[in-house]
């Protein structure tokens, strides 16, 4: 059974029932004070909690998304999978090594997917993507259009939305709790949105930490892994875009901070980008484990995408900060929005646009709502 089945949670539940059944009815055959029986009141005791306890676990990493497969928990990030082909890769073994199909995931789980042949309704792949810069390797989904799967446009190159979830939070969750992949097919269904190849991936090579997005120094290399691995390996297993006007990435929360982090930072990779409620600075928290820079005013500066509107030459970008009047950070967001359009009077190349809702808060249902926009707006910017 896969760690986030639902499956395997179910019959922990069941083993956990049938241990507190047992001890209650064990418990009054075992109240005699000798060592036997009170090694036995111990076992059973032991037995309860640690039901319970994994219970419990499992719940919580299915919410969170620590941990997506065994191999996750087991080897975080190491796990590699034998080699395969698919009609949908290229096929050279390059290609195979870097996008390998994998059944991890939970893509199973997902009921609300558009069923039937690909050349009509697309589909959406499970996959390992295999970085040979950083060496990790990590389970993302990927969602290919019905064009994609049409010989007369077996030639043309499709746009690419990198989508990032908070953290914590598993790549599902783009799929479970915000429906991005369902809501950007119907966009493309009806012509709002062009044929566009999805992939979903979580902010957190390494789950135990949020490291942002950000190359840590003496630490992962996130940035390196989502600006050269991720693009690497999608441009050789699927027909993609190759300049960055044709790639995009969105995301919320945490995926949000890094959508627009890594656009501002690589505009060469990444020509667009959405930020649903992000950050615009590298957050310190119990997540991140302090400061991830280690005190470091330099590489806190050149992540700070405040101080790069004011300090450093505006690039060729397209970008959407999206959020609500009533969040937290809404002062922050709208003070980078006016900052960021005041800089692009001077260059046209870089515009920034904004969206606000008069309510909401930093939660799926705030970001469910702004989805529909959000992806409106990427589909008319990618190219």
């Amino acid at each position: 059974m896969e760690l986030t089945s639902d499956a395997l949670v179910n019959s922990l539940l069941a083993l956990g029932v049938a241990a507190i059944v047992t001890t209650l009815w064990l418990w009054p055959r075992l109240a005699p004070q000798r060592p036997l029986p009170v090694l036995g009141r111990i076992g059973l005791l032991t037995a309860v909690q640690l039901s319970v306890l994994a219970v419990l676990a499992l719940s919580v990493n299915n919410s969170f998304g620590f941990y997506t497969s065994w191999s996750d928990l087991l080897s975080p990030g190491g796990a590699k999978l034998a080699l395969t082909s698919n009609e949908n890769h290229k096929g050279s073994p390059a290609a195979e090594a870097l996008v390998q199909p994998t059944t991890e995931g939970g893509l199973e789980t997902v009921t609300n997917l558009p069923k039937g042949p690909p050349e009509e309704v697309g589909r959406v792949e499970s996959v390992r993507v295999n970085g040979k810069e950083t060496g990790f390797s990590d389970q993302m989904f990927v969602y290919l259009p019905p064009a994609y799967f049409d010989p007369k446009l077996a030639l043309v190159r499709f746009p690419v939305l990198l989508a990032i979830a908070g953290f914590p939070g598993t790549t599902l969750n783009l799929l479970h709790e915000l429906p991005f992949a369902q809501t950007a097919i119907e966009l493309q269904r009806s012509g709002k949105m062009p044929p566009t190849v999805l992939v979903m991936a979580r902010p957190a090579v390494v789950p135990s930490r949020d490291t942002e997005c950000v190359d840590v120094p003496g630490g992962p290399r996130t940035e390196t892994w989502f600006v050269k691995d991720v693009p690497e390996a999608i441009r050789a297993g699927y027909r993609v875009g190759r300049t960055a006007g044709s790639w995009g990435a969105l995301g919320y929360s945490t995926g949000g901070s890094c959508a627009l982090r890594l656009a501002m930072r690589f505009p060469n990779v990444y020509g667009n980008a959405a930020s649903l409620h992000g950050d615009f600075t590298v957050r310190q928290d119990n997540y991140t484990g302090g400061d991830l820079f280690n005190g470091d005013k330099a590489l806190t500066q050149q992540h700070d995408l405040g101080w790069r509107l004011q300090n450093l030459p505006l690039p060729a970008l397209n970008l959407l900060a999206v959020s609500t009047r009533t969040e937290g950070d809404y002062p922050q967001t709208a003070q980078f929005v006016d900052q960021a359009t005041k800089a692009a009077a001077a260059n046209p190349q870089f515009r920034v646009d904004a969206l606000y809702l008069d309510d909401g808060g930093h939660n799926f249902d705030s970001w469910t709502r702004e989805l529909p926009a959000t992806l409106e707006w990427l589909g008319a910017h990618l190219g």
